[in-house]
């Protein structure tokens, strides 16, 4: 019977947090679209802070849930994606990295909003105080995770559709026609590549040691940036 109380309290400093995050992304690229001049995700009802618009019952909870549950060095998750039909953009090259963009920007602020709001901790009951601080300390690390996972340069994640308009036409062309293959070769990177280098003695997992050391040092940063160390 002690379990179940356990289970429940671990399921709810995280699930808010990455169910808020998740959110929040979302709804950044579907509203930049729109301020940009596409209107697909706003006819949607896709411009929303209600997450019953963006969680993918797999992506969001199940396959998040069963890797925290296996304890996995990696959280790997993702939502239903905002439409955008970036020819409807204004200036569709140019706008499709502040569409891009707009996602990882908005779980940045999510981010240095968590580590602030640790300064109110203080002010709660000793009762509520705790639950409190998990989820805002939960919510840092989603939110840093999340951004920087996105913007690794390989489309369709936010990082190559960043890249993607950028790069000069002889690098983005080709960048961009990977996007139908794109998450493939990342659970490639990820997962299958560490695996092989194990049985061969080597250490492959070369993708995940970067976002880890670059989301340690960006949260290293929003905490002194925030007073908290």
């Amino acid at each position: 019977m002690g379990q179940q109380p356990n289970m429940i309290y671990l399921a709810s400093i995280w699930a808010i947090p990455i169910i808020i995050a998740i959110t929040f992304h979302e709804a950044a690229h579907g509203f930049v679209a729109r301020l940009l001049g596409d209107e697909t995700a706003w006819r949607l009802g896709r411009v929303s802070l209600n997450p019953l618009k963006h969680i993918d019952p797999v992506g969001t909870i199940l396959l998040p849930g069963f890797l925290l549950l296996l304890r996995s060095p990696f959280l790997f998750g993702y939502a239903k994606p905002v439409p955008i039909n970036f020819r409807a953009l204004r200036n569709p090259r140019r706008d499709m990295v502040w569409v891009a963009a707009a996602g990882p920007a908005m779980n940045i602020a999510l981010a240095v909003l968590a580590a602030l709001t640790f300064h109110l901790i203080g002010y709660l009951p000793a009762t509520t105080a705790l639950w409190v601080a998990e989820n805002l300390k939960n919510a840092l690390i989603i939110n840093v995770v999340l951004a920087v996972f996105n913007l690794f340069p390989l489309p369709p994640l936010d990082g190559g559709r960043i890249a993607v308009g950028v790069l000069p036409n002889a690098v983005a062309f080709p960048l961009a026609r990977l996007e139908p293959y794109g998450m493939i070769i990342l659970i490639g990177l990820l997962f299958i590549l560490p695996i092989l280098g194990a049985q061969l003695g080597v250490d492959l997992s070369i993708v995940s040691q970067v976002i880890s050391s670059s989301t340690g040092a960006i949260i290293d940063a929003i905490l002194r940036l925030t007073g908290n160390i």
